[in-house]
């Protein structure tokens, strides 16, 4: 028998084991100040590409003033316990209707957090039964719904329409033997690559596989699509969606989330979402909130009109200077090279310390032994300033990881301090 503890101790995980080296500085970062284009980071200020404040709503003014008023009338804790218990509200309601109508669906549940209510709609939309297929590069909180799944599952290579058919016929013929459907599951946007998901061709295999498609539009929602309403309104296959997901960590400056779908089915689902129906409603200055966050997506065009042309100009400014950003056809920049994972931390480090320019980076196990991913995130706040400074910066970086130079300081590290790290 072995000590839980003891194996934890002398494997921490792939992330894990770079703890006393990266905590605080690369993971669990602590940055000061108002959320924006500018904030501080240990001490220095820095330009910041790493909210998901597509729109700059975080901060507007009207936001600021609708999250206050409601906070100071209810409080941070109305309404008291779960919707089913006791934690409705007509206010709930009518975020959820709009929500709806928005989307361009029949209903909408609200919900308290995105990445426990994605878990939760996976396990309440399928029985032993069933077979799930979802991509290969799906988000973790999809990727855990499946784990709970008593049944069978499979991925299809990311965005590879032939590989999920292949894995269709193979799911048809299960999901025949034992009685059940077919759920595939993919995303409006993909949040590291920045690639919208190929949901107009996925509704297309529909007319040959009986199968319901989710999708979690976490990205998409608020930045694509004529009025906001996402990837499969910018692909013109709203109606063909059977479960829309989105989360408010992003365009809507928030918390929680929302899925919308046919009126029955919506209403089936908030009865056996165990994560909603055991956990609290979400809180009334969040549900006031969204009503004006929603109120200016809809109302404020120019908000996305401006985010887009921040997103072109930074991502031509890339291309132009021969970063790979991986096809991005979405707001999500990701700049792709070549290092070790050491190699990326000490990278990231001379971004932000001699050229004041914070940036995600990502680094395996997240993706392929290799390869670094310094991931951007342009909003509507960003200015023209910032985004040619981070250029310079980014034009910089790469000569010095080109020449070697990160290389060098890595071999010096390890070699000084002693360092292993698996699969560096």
């Amino acid at each position: 028998m072995t000590d839980i503890f003891k194996r934890l101790r002398e494997n921490p995980g792939p992330l894990g084991q770079f703890a006393d080296y990266a905590e605080g500085y690369f993971v669990f970062p602590k940055l000061e100040g108002p959320i924006g284009p500018r904030m501080k980071f240990q001490g220095r200020e820095v330009i910041f590409w790493s909210a998901n404040d597509y729109l700059g709503l975080c901060n507007h003014p009207e936001v600021l003033e609708a999250d206050a008023k409601a906070a100071a009338e209810y409080g941070m804790f109305y309404p008291m316990g779960a919707r089913a218990m006791s934690g409705e509200t007509d206010q709930h309601q009518q975020l959820e209707r709009e929500l709806a109508e928005f989307v361009k669906k029949e209903s909408a549940y609200l919900l308290n957090f995105g990445y426990q209510g994605m878990v939760s709609t996976i396990d309440a939309l399928v029985g032993r039964h069933d077979v799930i297929v979802y991509d290969a590069d799906s988000h973790a909180c999809i990727v855990d719904g499946v784990r709970l799944h008593m049944g069978k599952s499979f991925t299809y290579r990311h965005n590879d329409i032939e590989s999920l058919e292949k894995n269709l016929i193979r799911a048809t013929k299960v999901a025949e033997e034992q009685g059940g459907g077919i759920l595939v599951i993919t995303e409006g946007v993909f949040g590291m690559r920045g690639l919208q998901g190929k949901i107009k061709e996925i509704c297309d295999l529909k007319s040959k596989y009986s199968f319901r498609l989710l999708v979690d539009d976490a990205h998409g929602f608020g930045t694509l699509g004529e009025t906001g309403a996402g990837a499969s309104e910018e692909q013109g296959c709203q109606d063909q969606i059977d479960v829309y997901f989105s989360t408010f960590a992003k365009s809507m400056a928030g918390f929680g989330a929302f899925i919308a779908g046919d009126a029955d089915i919506i209403r089936i689902l908030k009865y056996n979402l165990r994560s909603q129906v055991f956990a609290k409603s979400l809180t009334m200055p969040m549900v006031i909130g969204g009503l004006k966050r929603l109120d200016l997506l809809r109302s404020r065009p120019e908000i996305k009109a401006k985010l887009w042309e921040n997103v072109r100009k930074l991502q031509n400014g890339l291309v132009e200077r021969g970063f790979n950003i991986g096809g991005s056809n979405t707001c999500v920049t990701p700049v792709m090279m070549q290092g070790s994972t050491v190699e990326a931390t000490l990278l990231s480090r001379d971004l932000r310390e001699n050229f004041g320019v914070f940036t995600s980076v990502v680094i395996y196990p997240v993706i392929p032994k290799g390869m670094i991913l310094l991931r951007l995130i342009p909003t509507a706040s960003h200015t023209d300033a910032e985004i040619n400074e981070t250029l310079a910066a980014f034009e910089e970086i790469q000569k010095k990881l080109v020449s070697g130079f990160y290389k060098d300081q890595e071999q010096k590290l390890l070699e000084e301090q002693n360092l292993r790290f698996k699969d560096a």
